[in-house]
């Protein structure tokens, strides 16, 4: 059994490289560059979660999934925070990026908490 939690573990983890990396790239892939905010948004948010999923996929800890849980609201709300929400493109992909890893670090939170005797 713990194995398999520990698959899921970084099952996620991996999923939340892939995320960083494709938020990181997604100024250039979307074409929201020219437009410095949601950019470094982007860019700064994409390297956090990058280094987070480093992290846990060498160490679980469950602050870094807590964390990548802020990152992920962070990403969903950016938008409006930092006004660039009229940027239809740029919009789109932080929120569906921040969901995906919202979604993903409470998953891995939830896992944590119904088996924390898998991490000891």
């Amino acid at each position: 059994m713990a194995n398999g939690l520990m698959e899921g573990k970084k099952l996620q983890d991996w999923i939340n490289l892939l995320l960083a990396v494709c938020l990181f790239v997604s100024p250039w892939v979307i074409g929201f560059a020219p437009e410095a905010t949601p950019t470094w948004n982007a860019w700064i948010v994409g390297i956090a979660l990058g280094a987070l999923a480093v992290a846990t996929l060498s160490v679980f800890a469950e602050w870094e999934e807590w964390a990548s849980l802020v990152l992920g609201l962070w990403l969903i709300a950016s938008p409006w925070l930092l006004g660039f929400a009229a940027n239809v493109s740029a919009m789109w992909t932080h929120v569906v990026i921040g969901v995906l890893v919202a979604a993903i670090a409470a998953w891995a939170v939830w896992d944590y908490r119904q088996n924390p005797h898998a991490h000891a």
